[in-house]
């Protein structure tokens, strides 16, 4: 049993399934996928992706504004920790920087990223955080804020070796999509052979970054049987207990999302 750890179900194309939601659901549940993080990236849209997904126990969502998102609703800590206060929020993000996109003085994309860290720190929930042509920033800006405090994921990872050392020192995990299984991502295989198990993630990104074999096509969550299975051979492992770990690499480091039966007690 999967869980996808990163997608955006707001915005996936539901032209394959006549339109209909449910039924995108109900096949990727077919295909193994026993949980979904529902990942926001602007707070205009945030209403009615709760919405969407809020009659599905088996979806989680997040809180934040994306790095490269212009125009819109500038998120204030106070706003994000009122918001985030709401025990269906299991995360803050995705934030974070991305220099590929944007160019210019970049102030705003780092007080915003700084932001997100203080929310995070204040209600105790991990961090999504996206990353691009940033590296020394993006780190340099987790440990002045205190990112490690709140703890998260580097999502959709595709940065070096050096930079994921980095992300783990800190006590974040990584996360792989589609990308490991395109054919010029070798360096990208070798730092997901190199994580250690107890800190790796597996993620679609859907409605982007299709693995192959349908790279170029619209992705959904079941897809993310393919990075499973990309990651199982590149560690030696089958898909069942690449499956297993990084579901509960998962539920341990996004407590909330964790079924209530499941839980712990305190």
């Amino acid at each position: 049993m999967f869980v996808d750890s990163h997608c955006h179900l707001d915005r996936v194309d539901l032209t394959p399934y006549a339109g209909d939601f449910d039924a995108m659901l109900a096949q990727a549940r077919a295909e193994g996928v026993q949980h979904m993080l529902c990942v926001c990236i602007d707070l205009e849209h945030y209403p009615a992706m709760c919405q969407r997904v809020k009659d599905h126990p088996d979806i989680s969502v997040s809180l934040g504004v994306h790095p490269s998102e212009r125009g819109g609703q500038e998120p204030s800590v106070d706003e994000l920790v009122r918001l985030g206060s709401d025990p269906a929020v299991v995360a803050i993000g995705e934030t974070g920087l991305d220099y590929h996109y944007n160019d210019g003085d970049l102030g705003w994309q780092r007080q915003r990223f700084v932001t997100h860290i203080e929310a995070a720190r204040r209600l105790a929930k991990p961090l999504i955080i996206h990353t691009r042509d940033a590296r020394e920033d993006t780190i340099a800006l987790m440990r002045a804020a205190g990112a490690e405090q709140a703890g998260g994921v580097m999502h959709c990872f595709t940065e070096t070796w050096e930079m994921a050392k980095q992300a783990l020192d800190l006590g974040f995990y990584l996360s792989f999509s589609g990308i490991l299984t395109f054919k010029n991502a070798a360096a990208l295989r070798e730092v997901a052979q190199s994580v250690p198990l107890d800190r790796l993630l597996i993620e679609t990104d859907s409605p982007y970054l299709a693995p192959v074999p349908y790279r170029g096509k619209k992705n959904e969550p079941r897809f993310v049987s393919h990075v499973a299975a990309r990651i199982a051979a590149l560690r030696g492992l089958s898909v069942e207990a690449l499956a297993e770990i990084t579901s509960e690499n998962f539920f341990r480091l996004f407590r909330a999302a964790r079924p209530a039966e499941q839980r712990l007690p305190g």
